[in-house]
């Protein structure tokens, strides 16, 4: 078995590996995610899982031979970049905007061979359409502070997924990683993902 460290404090991209048959250690990289600005947001996604990603490999308390993984996501709403929301009046803002429209989710994932120091990276894109929301649903929404904590203000596996009417591409990669494309990383690095199956 070859072991995953997961770069990342999300609890849906974690559920997300468990619910695929890996258990990742979870080493929260602690980068500045502000260091990063005026970037096109797919770049900026893959730049910023990059910074995660080689963050957590220098560190020397990692399972022997482990991959390392980096993710980041951004919503891409008109070519701007919206990671999570400063605040409620931020998310409200947003939300605004949002309604009735679409946009895409960007995630950067980075993964890295600790053994071999090999590296492995892109980003995954998904269409995102949401629901016409009126106001007071968009402040209830906002009032349970789910949208705070995650990049474009929404969520499709919590109380975000009714104002979600559509998705074109890969749903996982909206929930923070995308599986069919760790996949492909994880074989470019010369492993297979069948290895990475916690046993069971």
């Amino acid at each position: 078995m070859t072991a995953l460290v997961l770069g990342s404090a999300s609890p849906a991209r974690l559920q997300t590996l468990r619910n695929a048959g890996v258990e990742p250690t979870v080493i929260v990289s602690g980068v500045d995610e502000s260091q990063l600005d005026g970037l096109p947001p797919a770049e900026l996604a893959l730049q910023l899982a990059e910074l995660k990603c080689a963050a957590v490999a220098a560190r020397d308390d990692l399972p022997a031979g482990a991959l390392v993984l980096g993710c980041d996501s951004v919503l891409d709403l008109d070519g701007a970049a919206l990671g999570k929301p400063a605040d409620a009046a931020d998310a409200t803002r947003r939300w605004q905007r949002m309604r009735g429209r679409s946009g895409v989710l960007r995630t950067g994932h980075c993964l890295r061979d600790t053994a071999t120091g090999r590296v492995a990276a892109a980003t995954a894109s998904t269409t995102v359409h949401f629901a016409d929301l009126d106001d007071a649903e968009i402040a209830a929404y906002v009032g349970t502070g789910e949208p705070l904590h995650v990049a474009g203000a929404f969520t499709v596996d919590g109380l975000g997924g009714a104002f979600v009417t559509g998705i074109e591409g890969d749903h996982h990669n909206v929930v923070g990683v995308s599986l069919p494309l760790l996949r492909e990383l994880v074989a470019e690095l010369g492993h297979a993902w069948t290895d990475l199956w916690s046993p069971r």
